[in-house]
């Protein structure tokens, strides 16, 4: 299926503010305003607000029928995650295809967003991996230049757009209830640049992917996965999440790919920096580093296993990254071996 990108938000448009996984603005209201107000001073955009946007506990039916309703009004040019979760794939079942399929938006999310970034991409909508309000838009401080940079792009322009490695990264969060935390900027450390493998050639492609764990469960659940062969020659780009997937859950997890016949069909794979600290697992930055060089060792096993030719870049800035750059969901991804280069087409 040829995917196609819905048309661009402007200035002063006005886009919905949807919670598809959980209610955190509800309970959790200082970066979730902050989002707001970034998103109306410096993007331009008007953000509306839905019924279950701030509401914790809403069912499926309900953010389903938040969706639907933002997607089917004229007035609303994009459609921007609150923040993930992790029931999202409950809400699936309960989307109208018609509906959606005739009133294509830009939609904006990750982590637990996978699941409506391949819902949409199975209708033939370009989604956009990256960029909720609660998280990138309201950064403490301020936005990342490279975030607000790729989110601009992303946002309001269709083109490509050449991707860079961060000179700095950081996983390291601070409380969200606390007013303090919102004063600062996070602490970022010195990044190392991109590492290449099997970086012999080119290859472009759609691209198809997301968060390593909601793409487990909706394969165990078998949602709104296809056939392998449907996936052939498209990119692959991998992220993990703030719950720190240890390297053998990984590794199991692209193994389990691999014996569906599915890893193979993907020739290149951009794998993120690892998130590597959380509440529940504050590592330093040793063990951080340990971490991430582990992941990348049990994703170097599987494609051997599985996917020997295929060419992959670790460490790229997309999913639970700061900064983070936007991945477009079934856009085009252009991916240089040769020049070490990565292109996008927002």
């Amino acid at each position: 299926m040829t995917s196609s990108y819905p048309r661009k938000p402007r200035p002063g448009d006005r886009v919905a503010v949807l919670s598809p996984s959980s209610g955190l603005p509800g309970i959790l209201p200082l970066p979730y305003e902050l989002g707001l107000r970034r998103l109306r001073e410096d993007f331009g955009l008007e953000p509306v607000e839905y019924p279950g946007t701030r509401t914790m506990g809403s069912t499926p039916q309900e953010r389903a029928a938040d969706l639907h309703a933002a997607f089917a009004d004229p007035e609303i040019k994009a459609v921007i995650a609150s923040i993930g979760g992790d029931d999202q794939i409950t809400v699936l079942p309960h989307l109208d295809r018609d509906l959606l399929r005739a009133n294509p938006k830009p939609f904006f999310g990750y982590s637990d967003n996978t699941n409506l970034l391949v819902f949409l991409d199975n209708l033939g909508i370009v989604g956009y991996h990256g960029g909720s309000v609660m998280v990138e838009f309201g950064r403490p401080g301020a936005l990342h230049p490279q975030t607000a940079e790729s989110l601009r792009a992303a946002l309001f322009i269709h083109g490509e757009y050449e991707l860079s490695p961060a000179k700095e990264s950081g996983s390291v969060n601070r409380p969200w209830e606390d007013p303090r935390t919102f004063d600062d900027e996070p602490e970022l450390l010195p990044a190392d640049g991109w590492t290449w493998h099997n970086a012999d050639r080119t290859v472009e492609g759609a691209s198809w992917g997301g968060n390593l764990e909601i793409l487990a469960w909706m394969l165990m659940a078998d949602r709104e996965i296809l056939p392998p062969e449907a996936y052939e020659g498209r990119v692959l780009f991998l992220e993990t999440s703030e719950e720190m997937p240890g390297a053998d859950e990984v590794y199991r997890i692209l193994r389990n790919m691999g014996e569906r016949g599915l890893l193979r069909r993907f020739p290149a794979l951009l794998m993120a920096r690892a998130k590597n600290w959380s509440f529940e697992q504050p590592l330093d930055a040793d063990a951080g580093a340990l971490y991430g060089r582990q992941q990348r060792e049990a994703v170097l096993r599987a494609l051997a296993e599985y996917a020997p030719d295929t060419m992959a870049v670790f460490d790229v800035d997309c999913g639970h990254t700061d900064p983070q750059v936007i991945i477009p969901f079934g856009g085009r991804i252009r991916v240089d071996g040769t020049a070490r280069r990565i292109t996008v087409t927002y």
